[in-house]
């Protein structure tokens, strides 16, 4: 495969290796990493969210990594402006660009375009959100499809997140978000793209993530929050999203203990790596999926 003219994406669930199979593939094919993990643009969450160890690079460039401050909210589009300008600083430079990471919404503005929804009043979003408390789930993704019948086949019924967005939208805009998304269109062909996808076994990845919690822990996890609560973030802030700030809150103030919340983060961490495969199996069906075992005979291939 001649990469030259292609814009690599790497995705896979979190704990699976990306960033160091990145690492080696950018040596090999003379490539420069872009982030597209929408927790660790932030410049106060190095442990917690995993970033790549400087010491860790060999060398190659790295992108959009621990640039952007905790007191300010991130969009995927703000983050999309960033990407198309590396992008092209890349190609200038004659270097291959590869984007890895495990945000979803993040690759697909980049392969299919942002979709152009208006921005929902938060006390709309709020009321959707207590709605669905109120009546469960079930009920919920009932309503929804009532009021927006397309949904049917593109959410599943216990998809929170992805109903409460169908919702949200349909109700405050009168046009199905699958509308919306008809009407969106790439900066990019999707020829330009060769996309892989690291499939983890389930068990092998829980024991990754189980280590990986452990060694957060180890590496200063339990400081790095003790600054950020400093910080004084206010709720709303998405950097709140990022797992292991609550849990080691409760640890510091004495209302768990250590081998808890580890155990909470890890739980925590695992949950997240299943809603990573299931966006992937709906949304990245053509991507190349690649089990661990087999990514050294694909970069002896290259």
């Amino acid at each position: 495969m001649d990469f030259k003219s292609k814009i690599i994406l790497i995705s896979g669930p979190t704990a699976s290796g990306k960033s160091k199979f990145a690492i080696r593939l950018a040596k090999k094919i003379d490539g420069e990493i872009i982030n597209a993990d929408s927790m660790q643009i932030y410049k106060q969450l190095k442990v917690i969210s995993a970033r790549p160890n400087p010491k860790e690079y060999n060398k190659i460039k790295h992108h959009l990594y621990g640039f952007h401050e905790v007191q300010k909210n991130f969009s995927t589009g703000k983050w999309l402006k960033l990407v198309v300008k590396k992008l092209k600083e890349i190609k200038k430079r004659k270097k291959i660009p590869i984007l890895v990471g495990g945000t979803g919404l993040y690759f697909k503005a980049l392969v299919d375009g942002l979709v152009k929804i208006p921005n929902i009043p938060q006390r709309v979003r709020t009321q959707i959100r207590a709605h669905r408390l109120k009546i469960g789930q079930n009920k919920f993704y009932q309503e929804l499809l009532k009021l927006d019948p397309i949904s049917k086949d593109k959410i599943h019924p216990t998809d929170t997140q992805r109903s409460l967005r169908a919702y949200e939208v349909k109700l405050y805009t009168q046009k199905s978000i699958y509308d919306w998304y008809k009407n969106t269109k790439s900066n990019f062909k999707k020829t330009d793209f060769y996309k892989i996808y690291i499939s983890f076994p389930r068990a092998e990845l829980i024991e990754r993530i189980n280590l990986r919690s452990q060694k957060m822990i180890k590496n200063g996890a339990i400081k790095e929050v003790k600054n950020f609560i400093k910080l004084n973030i206010k709720k709303d802030k998405s950097v709140n999203k990022a797992i292991g700030i609550n849990e080691i809150t409760e640890y510091l103030n004495n209302k768990k203990k250590l081998n808890e919340i580890t155990e909470k983060i890890s739980i925590k961490t695992r949950q997240y790596a299943k809603r990573q495969s299931t966006w992937a199996r709906g949304n990245m069906t053509s991507w190349l999926k690649l089990k661990p075992s087999e990514l050294n005979n694909f970069l002896k291939n290259i």
